[in-house]
């Protein structure tokens, strides 16, 4: 005898000819109730079982009928020949769409032997051409069944076998419905075993240790099991001592586990399977490659094997990572897996950079109590029988777990911050994308990471509202805005008001002993945010558009390809990126002040100065004394020449058909991360290979590492600048070589600017080199401009941080308003 396994809640499809004994073997072996009939519902609808012009309608009335006996959560079997592909979708669909498992059994009798039992029927007129055709389709169609869609194929190949065979009803690996507890639910671990322990111990479990002092069992005195919500995995520092403790209870019957969508990573990790190791899971993968082969191999054979979800204590209670609304409890899909695995997205991305997810808590009305985790609360409260138990343990907050059936929430502190959220622990006090005046208006006070408190003056606020609300791209699509940048000290040498060596000996002051000399491009400063897909937007140091929608457009989709060709998308992990940058030319953005101030001021001097020489000289000729006024005037013409030689480098334009090039010399961060704690060298390295992948559009950064602790590195980088701005360059920027420094007195300058001699006049004017007047210039009081491009680098660093961490807008908002509030400050423009 032949014991055939069907699951308890599935749909059964019944395939074979007509006569091949499909309506005795269902009756046999099936309730009259679980049973739908096409000769049946032919019946219903013509009064005729054999009426062939009414099977359109009686497949209608059988579909209606399965759909909603598997809505209602009952076994189904359908008894029609179903020998065509056509005729089988149709019942795999209705399968899909109420998430049970369809199951064929096949009945391959002979066809000689349907044929024998028709033609001793008087009901059935068709001939023995009929029945040979749909034998032919049959043996054309089982191999192809489990493609279709069909979980589990029977095939019974004799009349023998038909007659032998029998049927068990086995429970979904997700039915633990006898299972009645008492449990103890344990939130999101993410790898902080030690926590796990202590909760484990306050909620009166006894561990186990091996020889070699590791956790590897807990059992509690009363009998009960511990359940865990999945993501036992990532961000925290004892991943494999987590599933190595849960593994052992879940082996010893003293605990339950579903799976995580961090486990499923994991599987397909060790799998060796392409995927992207963020969130954490590469530190899993580091942490695992310390320990036994065998127990890697126990460790995926674990997570392969975890359920999606567990119903328990008769269908009271139901266990699911991200949760599971009560059409789900208990069935089987990717869809139900998916949904138990990441919570209801919609496949878009919301503010904070992260799936879409509806609030499924908020509508659910179901009788069983659903426990879950996935997303990380601030505290676990009840919302209509549901309770998140994630509360953040990794991130700093607590390791949660629920008494059931006693309801009482147990929590440990976790020990420290782990690891970054994502998304803020606590939600947000309104929709994430509003606005509010209160967020930027009045006398304000912004959290940083890495500075502490930065305040902010009403008055100052008042004026970035003005320059923000008509000027500036989205609030959404502004995520950082560049800090302003210090000018060095000034130069005591003849004739120099900025030298290379008091950036040397800045830094050097502040213990900073590796610096790297930056060319200063000849352009205007920009944020580039570049998506994979080739949009975002490039925005200016005030926020505003840097371009027409359709050069963005263009020169987005141009770097966006350029990062794919240069491997960048898959090396991060990213599928966008922020970019600091220059676009080249300066006139790309500056054209009007060239010609209005800059080429008007110039024309009016180089006219007028040297008519004034030649009267001058004309006047000196005929023996009056005007030495002093003629040597003054020829300086000034001679001035006047160089201002104009100065600003026509910034007119020239660039060869390429978009009329600009970009210079990227910073990625400030992406979806996977932010990235001031690498150093320059990787920075400038990314620039690199976007200007090999596009070299038309993208333009490199030519640099010199510095030691300032050695003299002749020094003399190295003032030789470096010296040539850079003799041949026409702007000059350099010295920036600690590390990025992101920390000295002795706090936050080091991100960078120092040295400006050329040349360059300088056209900041301070065409005779700045007087003497007199550079002396006076060399007065110059840099210490508020410091400070504010310290806040301001603060700042910016914290708006990536938000954005990356997927907190609101608002709260990115804050920070880059601040930066354009700051902007606002008596400080002298041209430094």
């Amino acid at each position: 005898m032949t014991t055939l396994e069907v699951p308890e809640l599935c749909l059964v499809v019944l395939v074979g000819t007509s006569g091949s004994g499909k309506s005795t073997f269902a009756a046999t072996h099936f309730a009259p109730t679980e049973v739908v009939s096409s000769d049946e519902c032919r019946a219903m609808v013509s009064d005729d079982a054999n009426d062939q012009d009414a099977t359109s309608d009686a497949f209608a009335v059988l579909e209606f009928i399965v759909g909603k006996r598997l809505e209602r959560g009952r076994l189904t079997v359908v008894d029609a020949t179903n020998v065509q592909a056509s005729a089988r979708r149709s019942l795999l669909t209705l399968a899909k769409e109420h998430d049970v498992l369809a199951v064929a059994v096949v009945l391959d009798v002979p066809a000689g032997v349907a044929v024998e039992r028709n033609a001793s029927r008087p009901d059935r007129d068709f001939g023995a051409h009929v029945v040979k055709r749909q034998h032919d389709q049959l043996r054309r169609s089982i191999r192809g069944l489990r493609r279709e869609g069909f979980r589990t194929v029977h095939v019974l190949d004799s009349v023998e076998a038909v007659a032998e065979a029998s049927f068990t009803r086995t429970r979904l690996f997700n039915d633990r419905r006898d299972e009645t507890g008492p449990f103890d639910v344990v939130g999101d671990v993410h790898g902080c075993r030690v926590e796990l322990e202590e909760l484990l111990d306050r909620l009166g479990y006894g561990i186990v240790r091996d020889d070699r002092g590791r956790a590897v069992d807990a059992s509690h005195p009363d009998g009960r099991r511990a359940v865990f919500v999945g993501d036992l995995v990532d961000r925290g520092p004892d991943s494999p001592g987590v599933l190595r403790l849960v593994m052992g209870m879940v082996a010893a019957g003293h605990a339950l586990c579903v799976s995580g969508n961090h486990e499923a990573k994991l599987v397909r990790a060790l799998g060796r399977r392409d995927v992207t190791t963020s969130h954490g899971l590469q530190e899993t993968l580091d942490q695992l490659a310390l320990e036994d082969p065998e127990f890697v191999v126990a460790v995926r054979e674990f997570c392969d094997a975890l359920v999606a979800h567990y119903v328990l204590d008769g269908g009271r209670l139901v266990v699911a990572h991200a949760g599971l609304k009560e059409k789900y409890h208990g069935r089987a899909s990717g869809r139900v897996r998916a949904f138990a695995l990441y919570g209801d997205t919609s496949g878009e991305t919301d503010e904070f950079g992260l799936p879409v997810r509806y609030p499924w808590a908020d509508d659910y009305r179901g009788a069983a109590t659903v426990l879950y985790g996935h997303t990380p609360v601030p505290g676990a409260e009840w919302v209509n029988g549901t309770m998140c138990l994630d509360t953040g343990c990794v991130f700093g907050g607590d390791l949660t777990a629920l008494r059931y059936p006693e309801r009482e929430v147990v929590s440990v502190p976790a020990h420290q911050t782990y690891y970054e959220p994502v998304r803020p622990l606590a939600p947000p006090e309104r929709e994430a994308g509003t606005l509010a005046l209160d967020d930027v208006l009045g006398h304000r006070v912004v959290e940083t990471r890495h500075l502490g408190r930065i305040t902010l003056r009403a008055d100052d606020a008042a004026g970035a509202l003005e320059i923000m609300s008509r000027f500036a791209v989205a609030p959404a699509d502004l995520l950082y805005l560049p800090p302003t940048m210090s000018p060095v000290d000034s130069s005591t040498r003849e004739g120099l008001l900025e030298h290379p060596d008091e950036a040397f000996d800045h830094y050097a002051r502040r213990s900073v002993t590796r610096v790297v000399c930056e060319e200063k491009h000849m352009g205007s400063r920009a944020v580039v945010h570049v998506r994979a897909d080739g949009t975002g937007v490039v925005h200016s140091r005030t926020g505003r558009a840097f371009f027409a929608p359709a050069r963005q457009d263009a020169v987005l989709a141009r770097i966006a390809r350029a990062a794919s060709a240069a491997g960048l998308w898959d090396e991060l992990g990213a599928t966008w990126l922020l970019l600091d940058t220059e676009i080249l030319p300066w006139t790309a953005k500056a054209e009007a002040m060239v010609r209005d101030q800059y080429a008007r001021v110039g024309a009016a001097a180089t006219t007028a100065l040297p008519d004034a020489v030649a009267v001058l000289e004309s006047a000196s000729a005929r023996g009056i004394d005007v030495a002093d006024l003629l040597e003054r005037t020829r300086s000034r013409s001679a001035n006047a020449s160089r201002f104009v030689d100065s600003y026509r480098r910034y007119v020239q334009p660039v060869d390429n058909d978009l009329g600009v090039q970009v210079a990227p010399f910073q990625v400030l961060g992406s979806d996977a991360g932010t990235y001031e704690q690498l150093d320059h060298g990787w920075h400038l390295d990314v620039a690199d290979r976007l200007a090999a992948a596009d070299p038309e559009l993208v333009r490199t950064t030519r640099r010199l590492v510095v030691d300032t602790s050695d003299d002749e590195s020094r003399s190295a980088g003032v030789a470096w600048w010296e040539e850079l701005t003799a041949g026409g360059g702007e000059g350099m920027v010295v920036k600690p070589f590390d990025n992101l420094v920390r000295g002795p007195k706090g936050l080091v300058q991100p960078g120092l600017k040295v400006r050329g001699r040349e360059y300088l006049r056209i900041i301070y004017g065409a005779d700045y080199t007087d003497p007199a007047t550079l002396e006076r210039l060399r007065g110059r009081n840099v210490g508020q401009k410091r400070s504010m491009a310290l806040r301001e680098y603060a700042l910016g660093l914290e708006a990536v941080r938000r954005a990356v961490a997927g907190e609101p807008v608002w709260r990115v908002h804050q920070c880059v308003f601040a930066v354009l509030a700051m902007e606002s400050e008596a400080v002298d423009p041209r430094l």
